[in-house]
Parts: structure tokens; sequence; C-alpha cells
């Protein structure tokens, strides 16, 4: 059974700081792309950062660059996003998810968490 586990979301004030976890089983983890999204209400959903598990290449979209870092523990199957200086505009749910390669768009990728809060207040 494919699941994808993120936990670690919850509130915290401007310029706190958070790490999520996304927790990989039933899945092939090695080469492929471990990606985060967030949707905020009444927004699209939209990438954050991605890393692909072979090489541990990262990717950060420019609203998280400096702020956000993407890492993996291969020996657990997990991936982390941890979140600093945030921001209330960083409030979203916060997906994991997996693909073949790293891309930004959703379509690309098959496998989906559940998705963990996170609401930061100013």
């Amino acid at each position: 059974q494919v699941q994808l586990v993120e936990s670690g979301g919850g509130s915290v004030q401007a310029g706190g700081s958070l790490r999520l976890s996304c927790a990989a089983s039933g899945v092939t983890y090695s080469n492929r792309c471990m990606g985060w999204f967030r949707q905020a209400p009444g927004k699209e959903r939209e990438g954050v950062a991605h890393i692909y598990t072979s090489n541990g290449n990262t990717y950060y979209a420019d609203s998280v660059k400096g702020r956000f870092t993407v890492s993996q523990d291969s020996a657990k199957n997990t991936v982390y996003l941890q979140m600093n200086s945030l921001k209330p505009e960083d409030t979203a749910m916060y997906y994991c998810a997996q693909g073949a390669y790293c891309t930004w768009y959703e379509r690309t990728y098959r496998y989906w968490g559940q998705g963990t809060q996170v609401t930061v207040s100013s």
C-alpha cells in the first residue's frame, strides 16, 4: 500500500520555524523526485521545494529560497522541509508528493500525501 504521510505542521508566529516530515512507504524511493507543494485557501496548489532522491539535487520556489530547506534521510525513506523565517503568506496545507522527475507541475507527481496544515500568524 502506497503511503506518503506528512507530519510536523502546526501554528507558529511570524518569524518562527517548523519542520515538516514526509515518510514514504509502499513506493520505490530511489530515483524519484519527492516534492513539497502547498495550497492556501482560495488559491491554486503551488510547488515549494523538491529533492531528487538519487543525487540529492534540490529545487526551490523563489518565494521560499533562503528560508526553506528540503532534505532527506534515505535510510528512512523520509524527506523533510525545514521552514524558517515563516511569514503569514506561508499559511497553507502542505503536501508531499512523489514523481519520476522533479517539475513544478502537479500532474507529473503520481503519489500524494494527505497534507499537513501550517498556520503562521502575524
